[in-house]
């Protein structure tokens, strides 16, 4: 199957304009996918400077793309009760015509929480907050009269209506590197792995985690699709090399992060070096 590209929009400091603005480029560029980060403050420059919040964002760009897949990289589930989640995530894919990706994480960000006044509790109870979120959405995604009666999480007789377009749901990322607990729920749980690596020999210790938690849970290894990041403001042949060794390690989806050198290299990258990657 071929490997697949999104591109990281990165909000921070950006127009709503500026956004559609990426957004139709990838579109126009044919990659899969469109991601914007959750974070309800830049995360660098000017704190004071724009940052849009993350569903209500990609509700406003499924009715200015037609093709592209639309995610977050990805959504902390101690900003929102699963519940609430489950239902930003079916309105933006009934929006987009079933484009949406549902790609969650445990959060980290301490100061923003903090300044928020949204709690931000150790990191043993947001690993099992992400694990049992991850229950509820799936559940409220694909049943009726939901009962769940969590550490953290509960809800009553819960349905949320209408179903999802995609079926049975939209693909659930989870996105981390946690040997102990991120990547053996990937395992039991996830449809697709986001994380990052420095080379070939951490990439194939991290899938093995993977492997070997899908195997206890009963799951295809297989069917998890593993996906990275990949910086492209690094010379062009260790931009190479990088995707050869991820290619080569059994990444299957590729998200170009925006570069700090602007749309200049992104487009030099779209237009002479991303082809010659796919063919080779």
């Amino acid at each position: 199957m071929p490997l697949r590209f999104g591109l990281d929009v990165a909000q921070h400091q950006l127009t709503w304009e500026d956004l559609v603005s990426r957004a139709r480029l990838a579109e126009d560029a044919d990659l899969d996918g469109v991601w914007v980060f959750d974070h309800f403050k830049a995360l660098y420059a000017d704190p004071h400077g724009p940052a849009l919040e993350a569903w209500t964002l990609l509700a406003g760009l499924a009715r200015e793309t037609s093709r592209v897949r639309l995610g977050t990289l990805v959504t902390g589930m101690t900003h929102r009760h699963p519940s609430v989640l489950a239902a930003e995530v079916v309105t933006v894919d009934h929006l987009s015509g079933g484009r949406v990706e549902c790609a969650v994480g445990a959060a980290w960000n301490e100061a923003e929480h903090r300044e928020l006044g949204i709690p931000f509790p150790p990191v043993h109870e947001r690993m099992d907050r992400l694990e049992e979120g991850v229950e509820v959405l799936r559940r409220l995604f694909t049943e009726d009269d939901v009962t769940f009666e969590g550490r953290h999480f509960r809800i009553e007789a819960a349905s949320y209506h209408p179903r999802p377009v995609q079926k049975p749901h939209p693909p659930i990322w989870i996105g981390g590197n946690g040997r102990r607990r991120t990547l053996p729920i990937v395992g039991r749980l996830a449809d697709v792995w986001h994380g990052w690596a420095d080379d070939a020999r951490e990439l194939a210790q991290l899938m093995a985690i993977v492997d070997r938690a899908a195997e206890e849970a009963g799951r295809d290894p297989a069917s998890i699709l593993r996906a990275s990041s990949l910086s492209i403001s690094e010379p062009w042949d260790e931009v190479k090399a990088a995707y050869e060794w991820m290619a080569g390690g059994g990444i299957g989806y590729l998200v170009i992060e925006w570069p700090t050198e602007g749309r200049a290299r992104l487009e030099e990258f779209l237009d002479r070096v991303l082809p010659a990657l796919s063919a080779g």
